[in-house]
C-alpha cells in the first residue's frame, strides 16, 4: 500500500477499503423492497420532510426487479468507472428506506444471497435506530459471520427541535440503544448526519458530530442538506426560505467539523449528491466533482486535518 495515494487530510472510505479488503471496493446500489415505519403508519405517514419518493435511495433499481437483475444493472452502471473488470470487488449497498424493517426471514435470505457472490466482499444496510431490536441484531450477527456487515443509522441531528421539524419520529435514546446493541454484537456502525438543517447553526451541527463520535461508531457520513422537488422540505423552503449555504460556507464548516472527528473514525462522505432532476437547492451541489475539488483545496490551503483540534470531552 506504500505506493498508493490517499487524501491524507482525513481518514477516507477509500483508504479504509484498501486496508480492510486489499483494494478499491465499489458500492452496488440495491433494493430490498423494504418500506419505513415513518411511511406505513407505524410512526407516521409522510416520512422525514427531506426524504424523496425513492426513500433517499434514488440511485437504486426498482424493488420489483429480480435480485440477479438488480446486481447486473448495478454493475453495468459502474462499468464506466472501472479501468478493467478483472478482480473487481463490490459492496452490496441497501440504502432505500429502512432495510431492517420487514419480514426478517425474507431479508436474511436476500442478504445471504447478496453475500454469496464471490466478488461481493461485504454488505452495508441503511436503516433507522427504531428498526433495530434483538431479533434484528441476531440476524445481522449471523450474516456478519459470513462476511462483514455494516449498519448505517440515519440520525441526522441530535437536537430535539430539529428532530421534530424533520419529523424523524424517534428520540435520541433509541439511537443510543441501537448503537449499544450493534456494538455488543460486533457490528460496524456508520452514522448519518445532515449539515444545513433549517434553524441549525454551526455550534449545533458541531454538537451533533461530537455526540455521535462519542457514541461508539466506526464511521460517519456527512450529508449536505438537499432541497428536492416533491418533498415536504421543498414546501417548507418555499414558505420559509431558510438560508442555504454557499459552497465556500460549506467548505469552511467542514473544515471545522473534521478537526473534531477522532482520527480512528472513517469519514465515509463529506457531502452528498441528490438527483439533478429533483434538485432545487443548493444548485452548486449538482457538480459533485467540483464540490469535492473545492473541499480538498480548502483543506490543503488551510492546513486542515482530521483530529487536529480534537477535544471530545
Amino acid at each position: 500500500m506504500s505506493d498508493l495515494h490517499f487524501e491524507k487530510h482525513y481518514y477516507s472510505l477509500n483508504e479504509y477499503m484498501y486496508k480492510q479488503f486489499g483494494g478499491k471496493v465499489y458500492k452496488l446500489a440495491l433494493n430490498s423492497s423494504c418500506t419505513c415505519p415513518n411511511r406505513d403508519g407505524k410512526v407516521g405517514t409522510g416520512g422525514c420532510i427531506f426524504c424523496s419518493n425513492g426513500g433517499s435511495g434514488d440511485f437504486a433499481p426498482p424493488a420489483y426487479w429480480d435480485f440477479d437483475k438488480q446486481i447486473e444493472w448495478a454493475k453495468e452502471n459502474l462499468s464506466s468507472k472501472l479501468k478493467n473488470n478483472k478482480d473487481v470487488k463490490y459492496m452490496a449497498y441497501f440504502q432505500s428506506f429502512s432495510n431492517t424493517y420487514g419480514d426478517l426471514d425474507f431479508l436474511e435470505k436476500l442478504y445471504k444471497k447478496a453475500l454469496s457472490y464471490d466478488d461481493i466482499v461485504a454488505i452495508s444496510i441503511a436503516t433507522r435506530p427504531d428498526c433495530i431490536d434483538k431479533k434484528v441484531v441476531e440476524m445481522l450477527k449471523r450474516l456478519n459471520e459470513i462476511k462483514p456487515v455494516w449498519l448505517e443509522l440515519g440520525l441526522q441531528t441530535i437536537h430535539e427541535k430539529s428532530e421534530d421539524l424533520i419529523r424523524r419520529g424517534y428520540g435520541l435514546d433509541l439511537y443510543d440503544n441501537a448503537v449499544k446493541m450493534l456494538n455488543e454484537a460486533g457490528l460496524e456502525i456508520i452514522t448519518h448526519l445532515i449539515l444545513g438543517l433549517p434553524n441549525e447553526n454551526k455550534d449545533m451541527m458541531l454538537q451533533s458530530v461530537k455526540y455521535v463520535c462519542n457514541s461508539g461508531i466506526k464511521g460517519i457520513k456527512l450529508h449536505l442538506l438537499h432541497v428536492l422537488k416533491d418533498t415536504d422540505l421543498a414546501k417548507y423552503y418555499n414558505e420559509n426560505a431558510f438560508k442555504i449555504m454557499t459552497l465556500d460556507e460549506y467548505c469552511s464548516l467542514l473544515g471545522e467539523i473534521i478537526q473534531t472527528i477522532p482520527k480512528n473514525i472513517v469519514i465515509h462522505r463529506l457531502t452528498g449528491d441528490g438527483p439533478k432532476k429533483l434538485l432545487i437547492e443548493p444548485k452548486w451541489s449538482a457538480d459533485k466533482k467540483n464540490v469535492l475539488n473545492h473541499i480538498h483545496k480548502f483543506f490543503k490551503d488551510n492546513n486542515i486535518y482530521q483530529g487536529k483540534l480534537i477535544n471530545m470531552d
